[in-house]
């Protein structure tokens, strides 16, 4: 068990607790479930920093590292959604971005047996990291800033944007390479 296989295993463990923690809907809770998702999120990147760092890149890994971060969206934007935290026309972002997700690993489980890669791209990554700010700001306990509702809305739009964008570019990508192993064959 490499650190980073550690870290990914770590995070699936911990969602759990942290869904707990948004269902006991309490202000002082709301901030330890904030800090876990910090932390949480962090994992997603120290995780692949590591393995890097530390020569520790592993089959499990690159298998497990993106189940993670999709439980991890998952879980937490159906219990914003379960609390009524994702409200009214929010719930359809939620809607889009699970959806996509589902989708991009079906793809990828789709390409795998083909040897057809699908690789992570530089907006992907963008996407993530506009997520999960927006939904550490749904996890916020509210009036915390003036406006807090409507810029928590506008992110999550705007990763709602993206996640779409990205979702494109991979049917887009993996609908090329599959007619071109598909005419190499």
């Amino acid at each position: 068990m490499t650190i980073p296989n550690f870290l990914t295993f770590a995070r699936i463990a911990l969602i759990p607790v942290l869904v707990t923690l948004l269902f006991l809907d309490s202000a002082g809770l709301r901030w330890w479930a904030f800090g876990l998702f910090t932390a949480l999120a962090f994992t997603d990147y120290l995780d692949g920093y590591l393995a890097r760092k530390l020569n520790q890149k592993s089959e499990l890994g690159a298998l497990i590292d993106p189940i993670a971060d999709k439980i991890l969206v998952a879980a937490i934007v159906v219990a914003l959604v379960g609390s009524g935290d994702i409200a009214g026309w929010d719930i359809a972002g939620a809607i889009l971005i699970l959806s996509r997700e589902f989708l991009v690993s079906g793809l990828r489980e789709f390409l795998a047996p083909r040897n057809i890669s699908l690789p992570v791209t530089q907006l992907a990554k963008w996407k993530t990291t506009v997520q999960l700010v927006a939904i550490g700001l749904f996890i916020v306990p509210p009036t915390l800033i003036a406006g807090q509702e409507i810029m928590t809305s506008a992110i999550w739009w705007l990763a709602t944007a993206l996640t779409l964008m990205t979702g494109y570019g991979y049917v887009t990508t993996a609908t090329q390479r599959i007619d071109a192993d598909t005419r190499g064959s």
